[in-house]
C-alpha cells in the first residue's frame, strides 16, 4: 500500500513538473489556411497543431480571436503566451523563444494585368502610380519595414486589419500591389465569396529584398521556464516531424506553395 501511494506521488509530481503550470494564452488572428475564424470556431494549420501537441505536453492552449496588430501587441505586452503563425525577427527574439516550422517567403502579389515586371523595392518605390496594401501587423524583416515606411511617406499605402480586406481592395481596383505569403491570400480567397475568381488573375514575383524565411510559433519569455520548456518541447518535436508543412500541403495546391512554402 504504501509502495503504491508513493508511486501514484510520484506520478503526480511528474506530470505536475511535465505539464504546464495554467491555461497558456493563444490570441490569433484570421490568417489563411494558417488561422481560419468562422465566428467563434478557430481552427487551420497552427491550432490544429497546438491542440495536437497540447495533451502530450499537458497544456491547454486558450484562443481568442482579435486582429492581427493586436495580436502582436499582446505578444509584446506579454499577455500572448504564443504567437502564431509568425516570421522570425531580431525584435521577437528580444520577447520569446522561436520555434520553426517551415520555410516561407513574402511576394508582390497583383492582378495580372500585363504590367512590366517590379525586380526589386526599389523598383516598385519607383512606380508611384501602384497603389500598395498591407495588413497592419505583419512583419518580414527590417528591408520590408523599410520600404512600407517609405510607401507611407509616398502616400501610396493602404493599411488593412486582415488578409480579406486585401483582397476586397484588389478585387475591386482600390488597390494595386500587395505584399504577403501566397497562401495567406489563396486562404482568404478560398473563404470569402465576394471574391470568388481572384486567385486565377492573381500575379506573383519574388524581389530580393523579401528572401526566404523561418516561420513558426514563438513563445514568450513572460512564461514561467519550465512551462516554456514544455511547450518548447512540444513545438520541436511538431517542426521536426513537418506537421506544418503537412498542413499546407492537405490545404493548398502544390502550385501555390512553390515559390512561397517548402519544409523547414
Amino acid at each position: 500500500m504504501k509502495h503504491a501511494l508513493l508511486l501514484a506521488a510520484g506520478l503526480l509530481a511528474h506530470n505536475a513538473y511535465a505539464g504546464c503550470s495554467r491555461d497558456i494564452a493563444a490570441p490569433v488572428s484570421a490568417n489563411g489556411a494558417s488561422v481560419i475564424v468562422e465566428g467563434t470556431s478557430v481552427k487551420g494549420i497552427y491550432p490544429d497543431v497546438l491542440r495536437a501537441i497540447g495533451p502530450k505536453a499537458g497544456c491547454h492552449f486558450v484562443f481568442t480571436v482579435v486582429p492581427r496588430a493586436r495580436q502582436v501587441a499582446m505578444f509584446k505586452a506579454g499577455t500572448a503566451d504564443v504567437l502564431v503563425p509568425a516570421s522570425r525577427t531580431p525584435a521577437r527574439d528580444l520577447l520569446g523563444t522561436f520555434i520553426p516550422m517551415i520555410t516561407h517567403r513574402a511576394m508582390l502579389i497583383s492582378l495580372n494585368n500585363g504590367r512590366a515586371p517590379i525586380a526589386s523595392a526599389q523598383d516598385l518605390l519607383a512606380r508611384k502610380e501602384l497603389r500598395v496594401a498591407v495588413v497592419r501587423g505583419f512583419d518580414y524583416g527590417e528591408p520590408y519595414t523599410a520600404l512600407i515606411e517609405e510607401l507611407q511617406k509616398q502616400g501610396r499605402l493602404f493599411v488593412e486589419v486582415d488578409v480579406i480586406g486585401i483582397a476586397r481592395l484588389l478585387h475591386a481596383g482600390s488597390a494595386d500591389v500587395t505584399i504577403m505569403g501566397p497562401t495567406l491570400m489563396a486562404g482568404a480567397i478560398r473563404r470569402d465569396h465576394r471574391v470568388q475568381g481572384l486567385q486565377e488573375k492573381l500575379k506573383f514575383e519574388a524581389i530580393p529584398e523579401l528572401p526566404w524565411q523561418q516561420s513558426g510559433a514563438y513563445i514568450s519569455n513572460a512564461l514561467k521556464p519550465e512551462d516554456q520548456a514544455a511547450i518548447r518541447e512540444a513545438l520541436e518535436k511538431a517542426g521536426k516531424s513537418n506537421q506544418i508543412m503537412d498542413g499546407y500541403l492537405r490545404y493548398f495546391r502544390a502550385d501555390v506553395l512553390s515559390d512561397s512554402v517548402r519544409p523547414r
